[in-house]
């Protein structure tokens, strides 16, 4: 389903590559474009104001651009990514990773109570009790590129990681860090120097997250935290795989240096997704990073590292760990997870605003309904074409990106409150929430009888 995207403050640098000063911790591959949940993000209901929105938007006090950077320029831009990012170019795939698949291991333990003093002791004890659950994840993914030849098909090989939720090998991670669910071959490197097999249960280009799984025994799996009870200026480390493999496991540390954190991410071609409810730290976040943990002062994860500043230090960006929750849980107990559809297509308001501020909406916030899709679970509640949502069951809804975050905390069969202004006015609507056809991004048929 095509959506139209804004890129309001990018560049192009001297290889055609879309720049604006951000980038993500690992590699990715293709259109991230982000959507899903029946609501989509569509801003081409706004017309073509971006040229004329670039300075509000590049202004916003907490809205910046960042670039992912992804596969479908020129071959020179392609390979510098993967240099940049993994350490390897086109050709091989990953055989070179197999060494055999020892699936035993030793066990190790995450039983470790830590007692804040100072800085380097917190960073010890963290380092004990949370590498043993870290990561490094390596992707071959096929892609095709242009080249004085005409069209060609290569493979672009990336690392990143990921932390280990559940003994029994469930891993969470990035999207972009297994190509969006697209990776040909995924090889999860354990912490004990076993390399097994690692196939994706579930991928989210929108909120940029992943479940792999894996077939392994004797695993530790992290203690997740509470994101929202993240304060500005409380301790934060983070622990990934900088620069590929030959760094793996680094710890660095740092502090939360802010909260709701809103960018906009770009592929550096045409398409782009505002992600948001981002956790800010200064902790040291370098390229394969991608996936990793951001932990707090006990050594419980309260974010998962997605981006961070390309040229500013001290700028990185984590997806609160409150977001992943509950897609984990499901999986975890029903082996997969469907996703609560509402049936809208729309926007942000705010962006609106920025091209128009003169406009009178009765919000200066939330999500402009632009399309209900027939017999879904908006057009049942009677939601209308116009609608803007503001809240969700008393959760205030500002962005489409915060929408479907929240959503994600529902499940089909589920009746929520939403709340929208209809023509300056309030009203709220009872919507019985169904599920998603992943491939449609429509509600799910039921089965015919056999």
């Amino acid at each position: 389903m095509e959506k139209d995207e804004f890129d309001f403050s990018s560049t192009k640098n001297s290889e055609g590559v879309q720049d604006n000063g951000f980038e993500y911790e690992g590699q990715g591959t293709g259109a991230f474009t982000g959507g899903a949940d029946g609501s989509e993000n569509y801003s081409g209901i706004y017309g073509q104001y971006a040229a004329d929105a670039a300075g509000a938007a590049a202004g916003a006090a907490t809205k910046v651009t960042v670039k992912k950077r992804g596969v479908g320029r020129k071959i020179v831009a392609v390979i510098l990514v993967v240099l940049l990012s993994a350490g390897a170019g086109f050709g091989g795939g990953l055989a070179a990773l197999y060494y055999g698949q020892n699936l035993i291991g030793s066990p190790a333990s995450s039983q470790i109570t830590i007692t804040p003093s100072d800085k380097i002791n917190t960073a010890e004890a963290i380092a004990a009790k949370v590498i043993p659950s870290v990561v490094g994840i390596s992707t071959s993914t096929e892609v095709t590129y242009q080249s004085f030849f005409g069209t060609q098909k290569g493979v672009q090989n990336g690392v990143g990681t990921g932390i280990i939720v559940d003994e029994k090998g469930y891993i969470l991670t990035n999207s972009h860090v297994v190509s969006d669910g697209n990776a040909k071959e995924i090889v999860v490197q354990l912490t004990d120097g076993r390399e097994v097999t690692g196939t994706v249960l579930w991928n989210d280009k929108s909120i940029d997250l992943a479940i792999v799984k894996i077939e392994a025994l004797n695993l530790t799996a992290a203690e997740l935290g509470n994101s929202d009870e993240v304060k500005i200026g409380s301790y934060a480390a983070a622990i990934g795989n900088p620069l590929g493999l030959a760094f793996d496991r680094s710890v660095t540390q740092g502090v939360i240096s802010g909260l709701n954190r809103t960018i906009a991410v770009s592929d550096g071609q045409q398409s782009q997704v505002t992600m948001d409810g981002l956790i800010q730290t200064d902790a040291s976040i370098n390229s394969g990073n991608s996936g990793g943990p951001l932990l707090n002062s006990q050594g419980q994860v309260i974010g998962i590292n997605s981006a961070k500043a390309q040229t500013g230090e001290g700028l990185g960006f984590a997806i609160p760990i409150n977001t992943a929750k509950p897609i984990v849980d499901e999986i975890k107990t029903k082996g997969e997870f469907k996703r609560s559809y509402i049936g809208i297509k729309g926007g942000n308001v705010a962006e609106y605003l920025d091209a128009y501020p003169e406009a009178n909406l009765g919000t200066k916030t939330g999500v402009y309904i632009a399309q209900i899709y027939t017999d879904s679970p908006a057009a049942a509640a009677g939601m209308k074409e116009g609608d803007i949502i503001v809240s969700l069951e008393d959760k205030k809804i500002e962005t489409m990106t915060q929408l479907i975050s929240t959503l994600f905390q529902y499940r089909p069969g589920d009746t929520v409150k939403l709340s929208v202004i209809r023509n300056t006015r309030q009203m709220t609507f009872s919507v019985k929430l169904t599920s998603m056809d992943e491939e449609t991004g429509r509600p799910e048929l039921p089965q015919s009888p056999q």
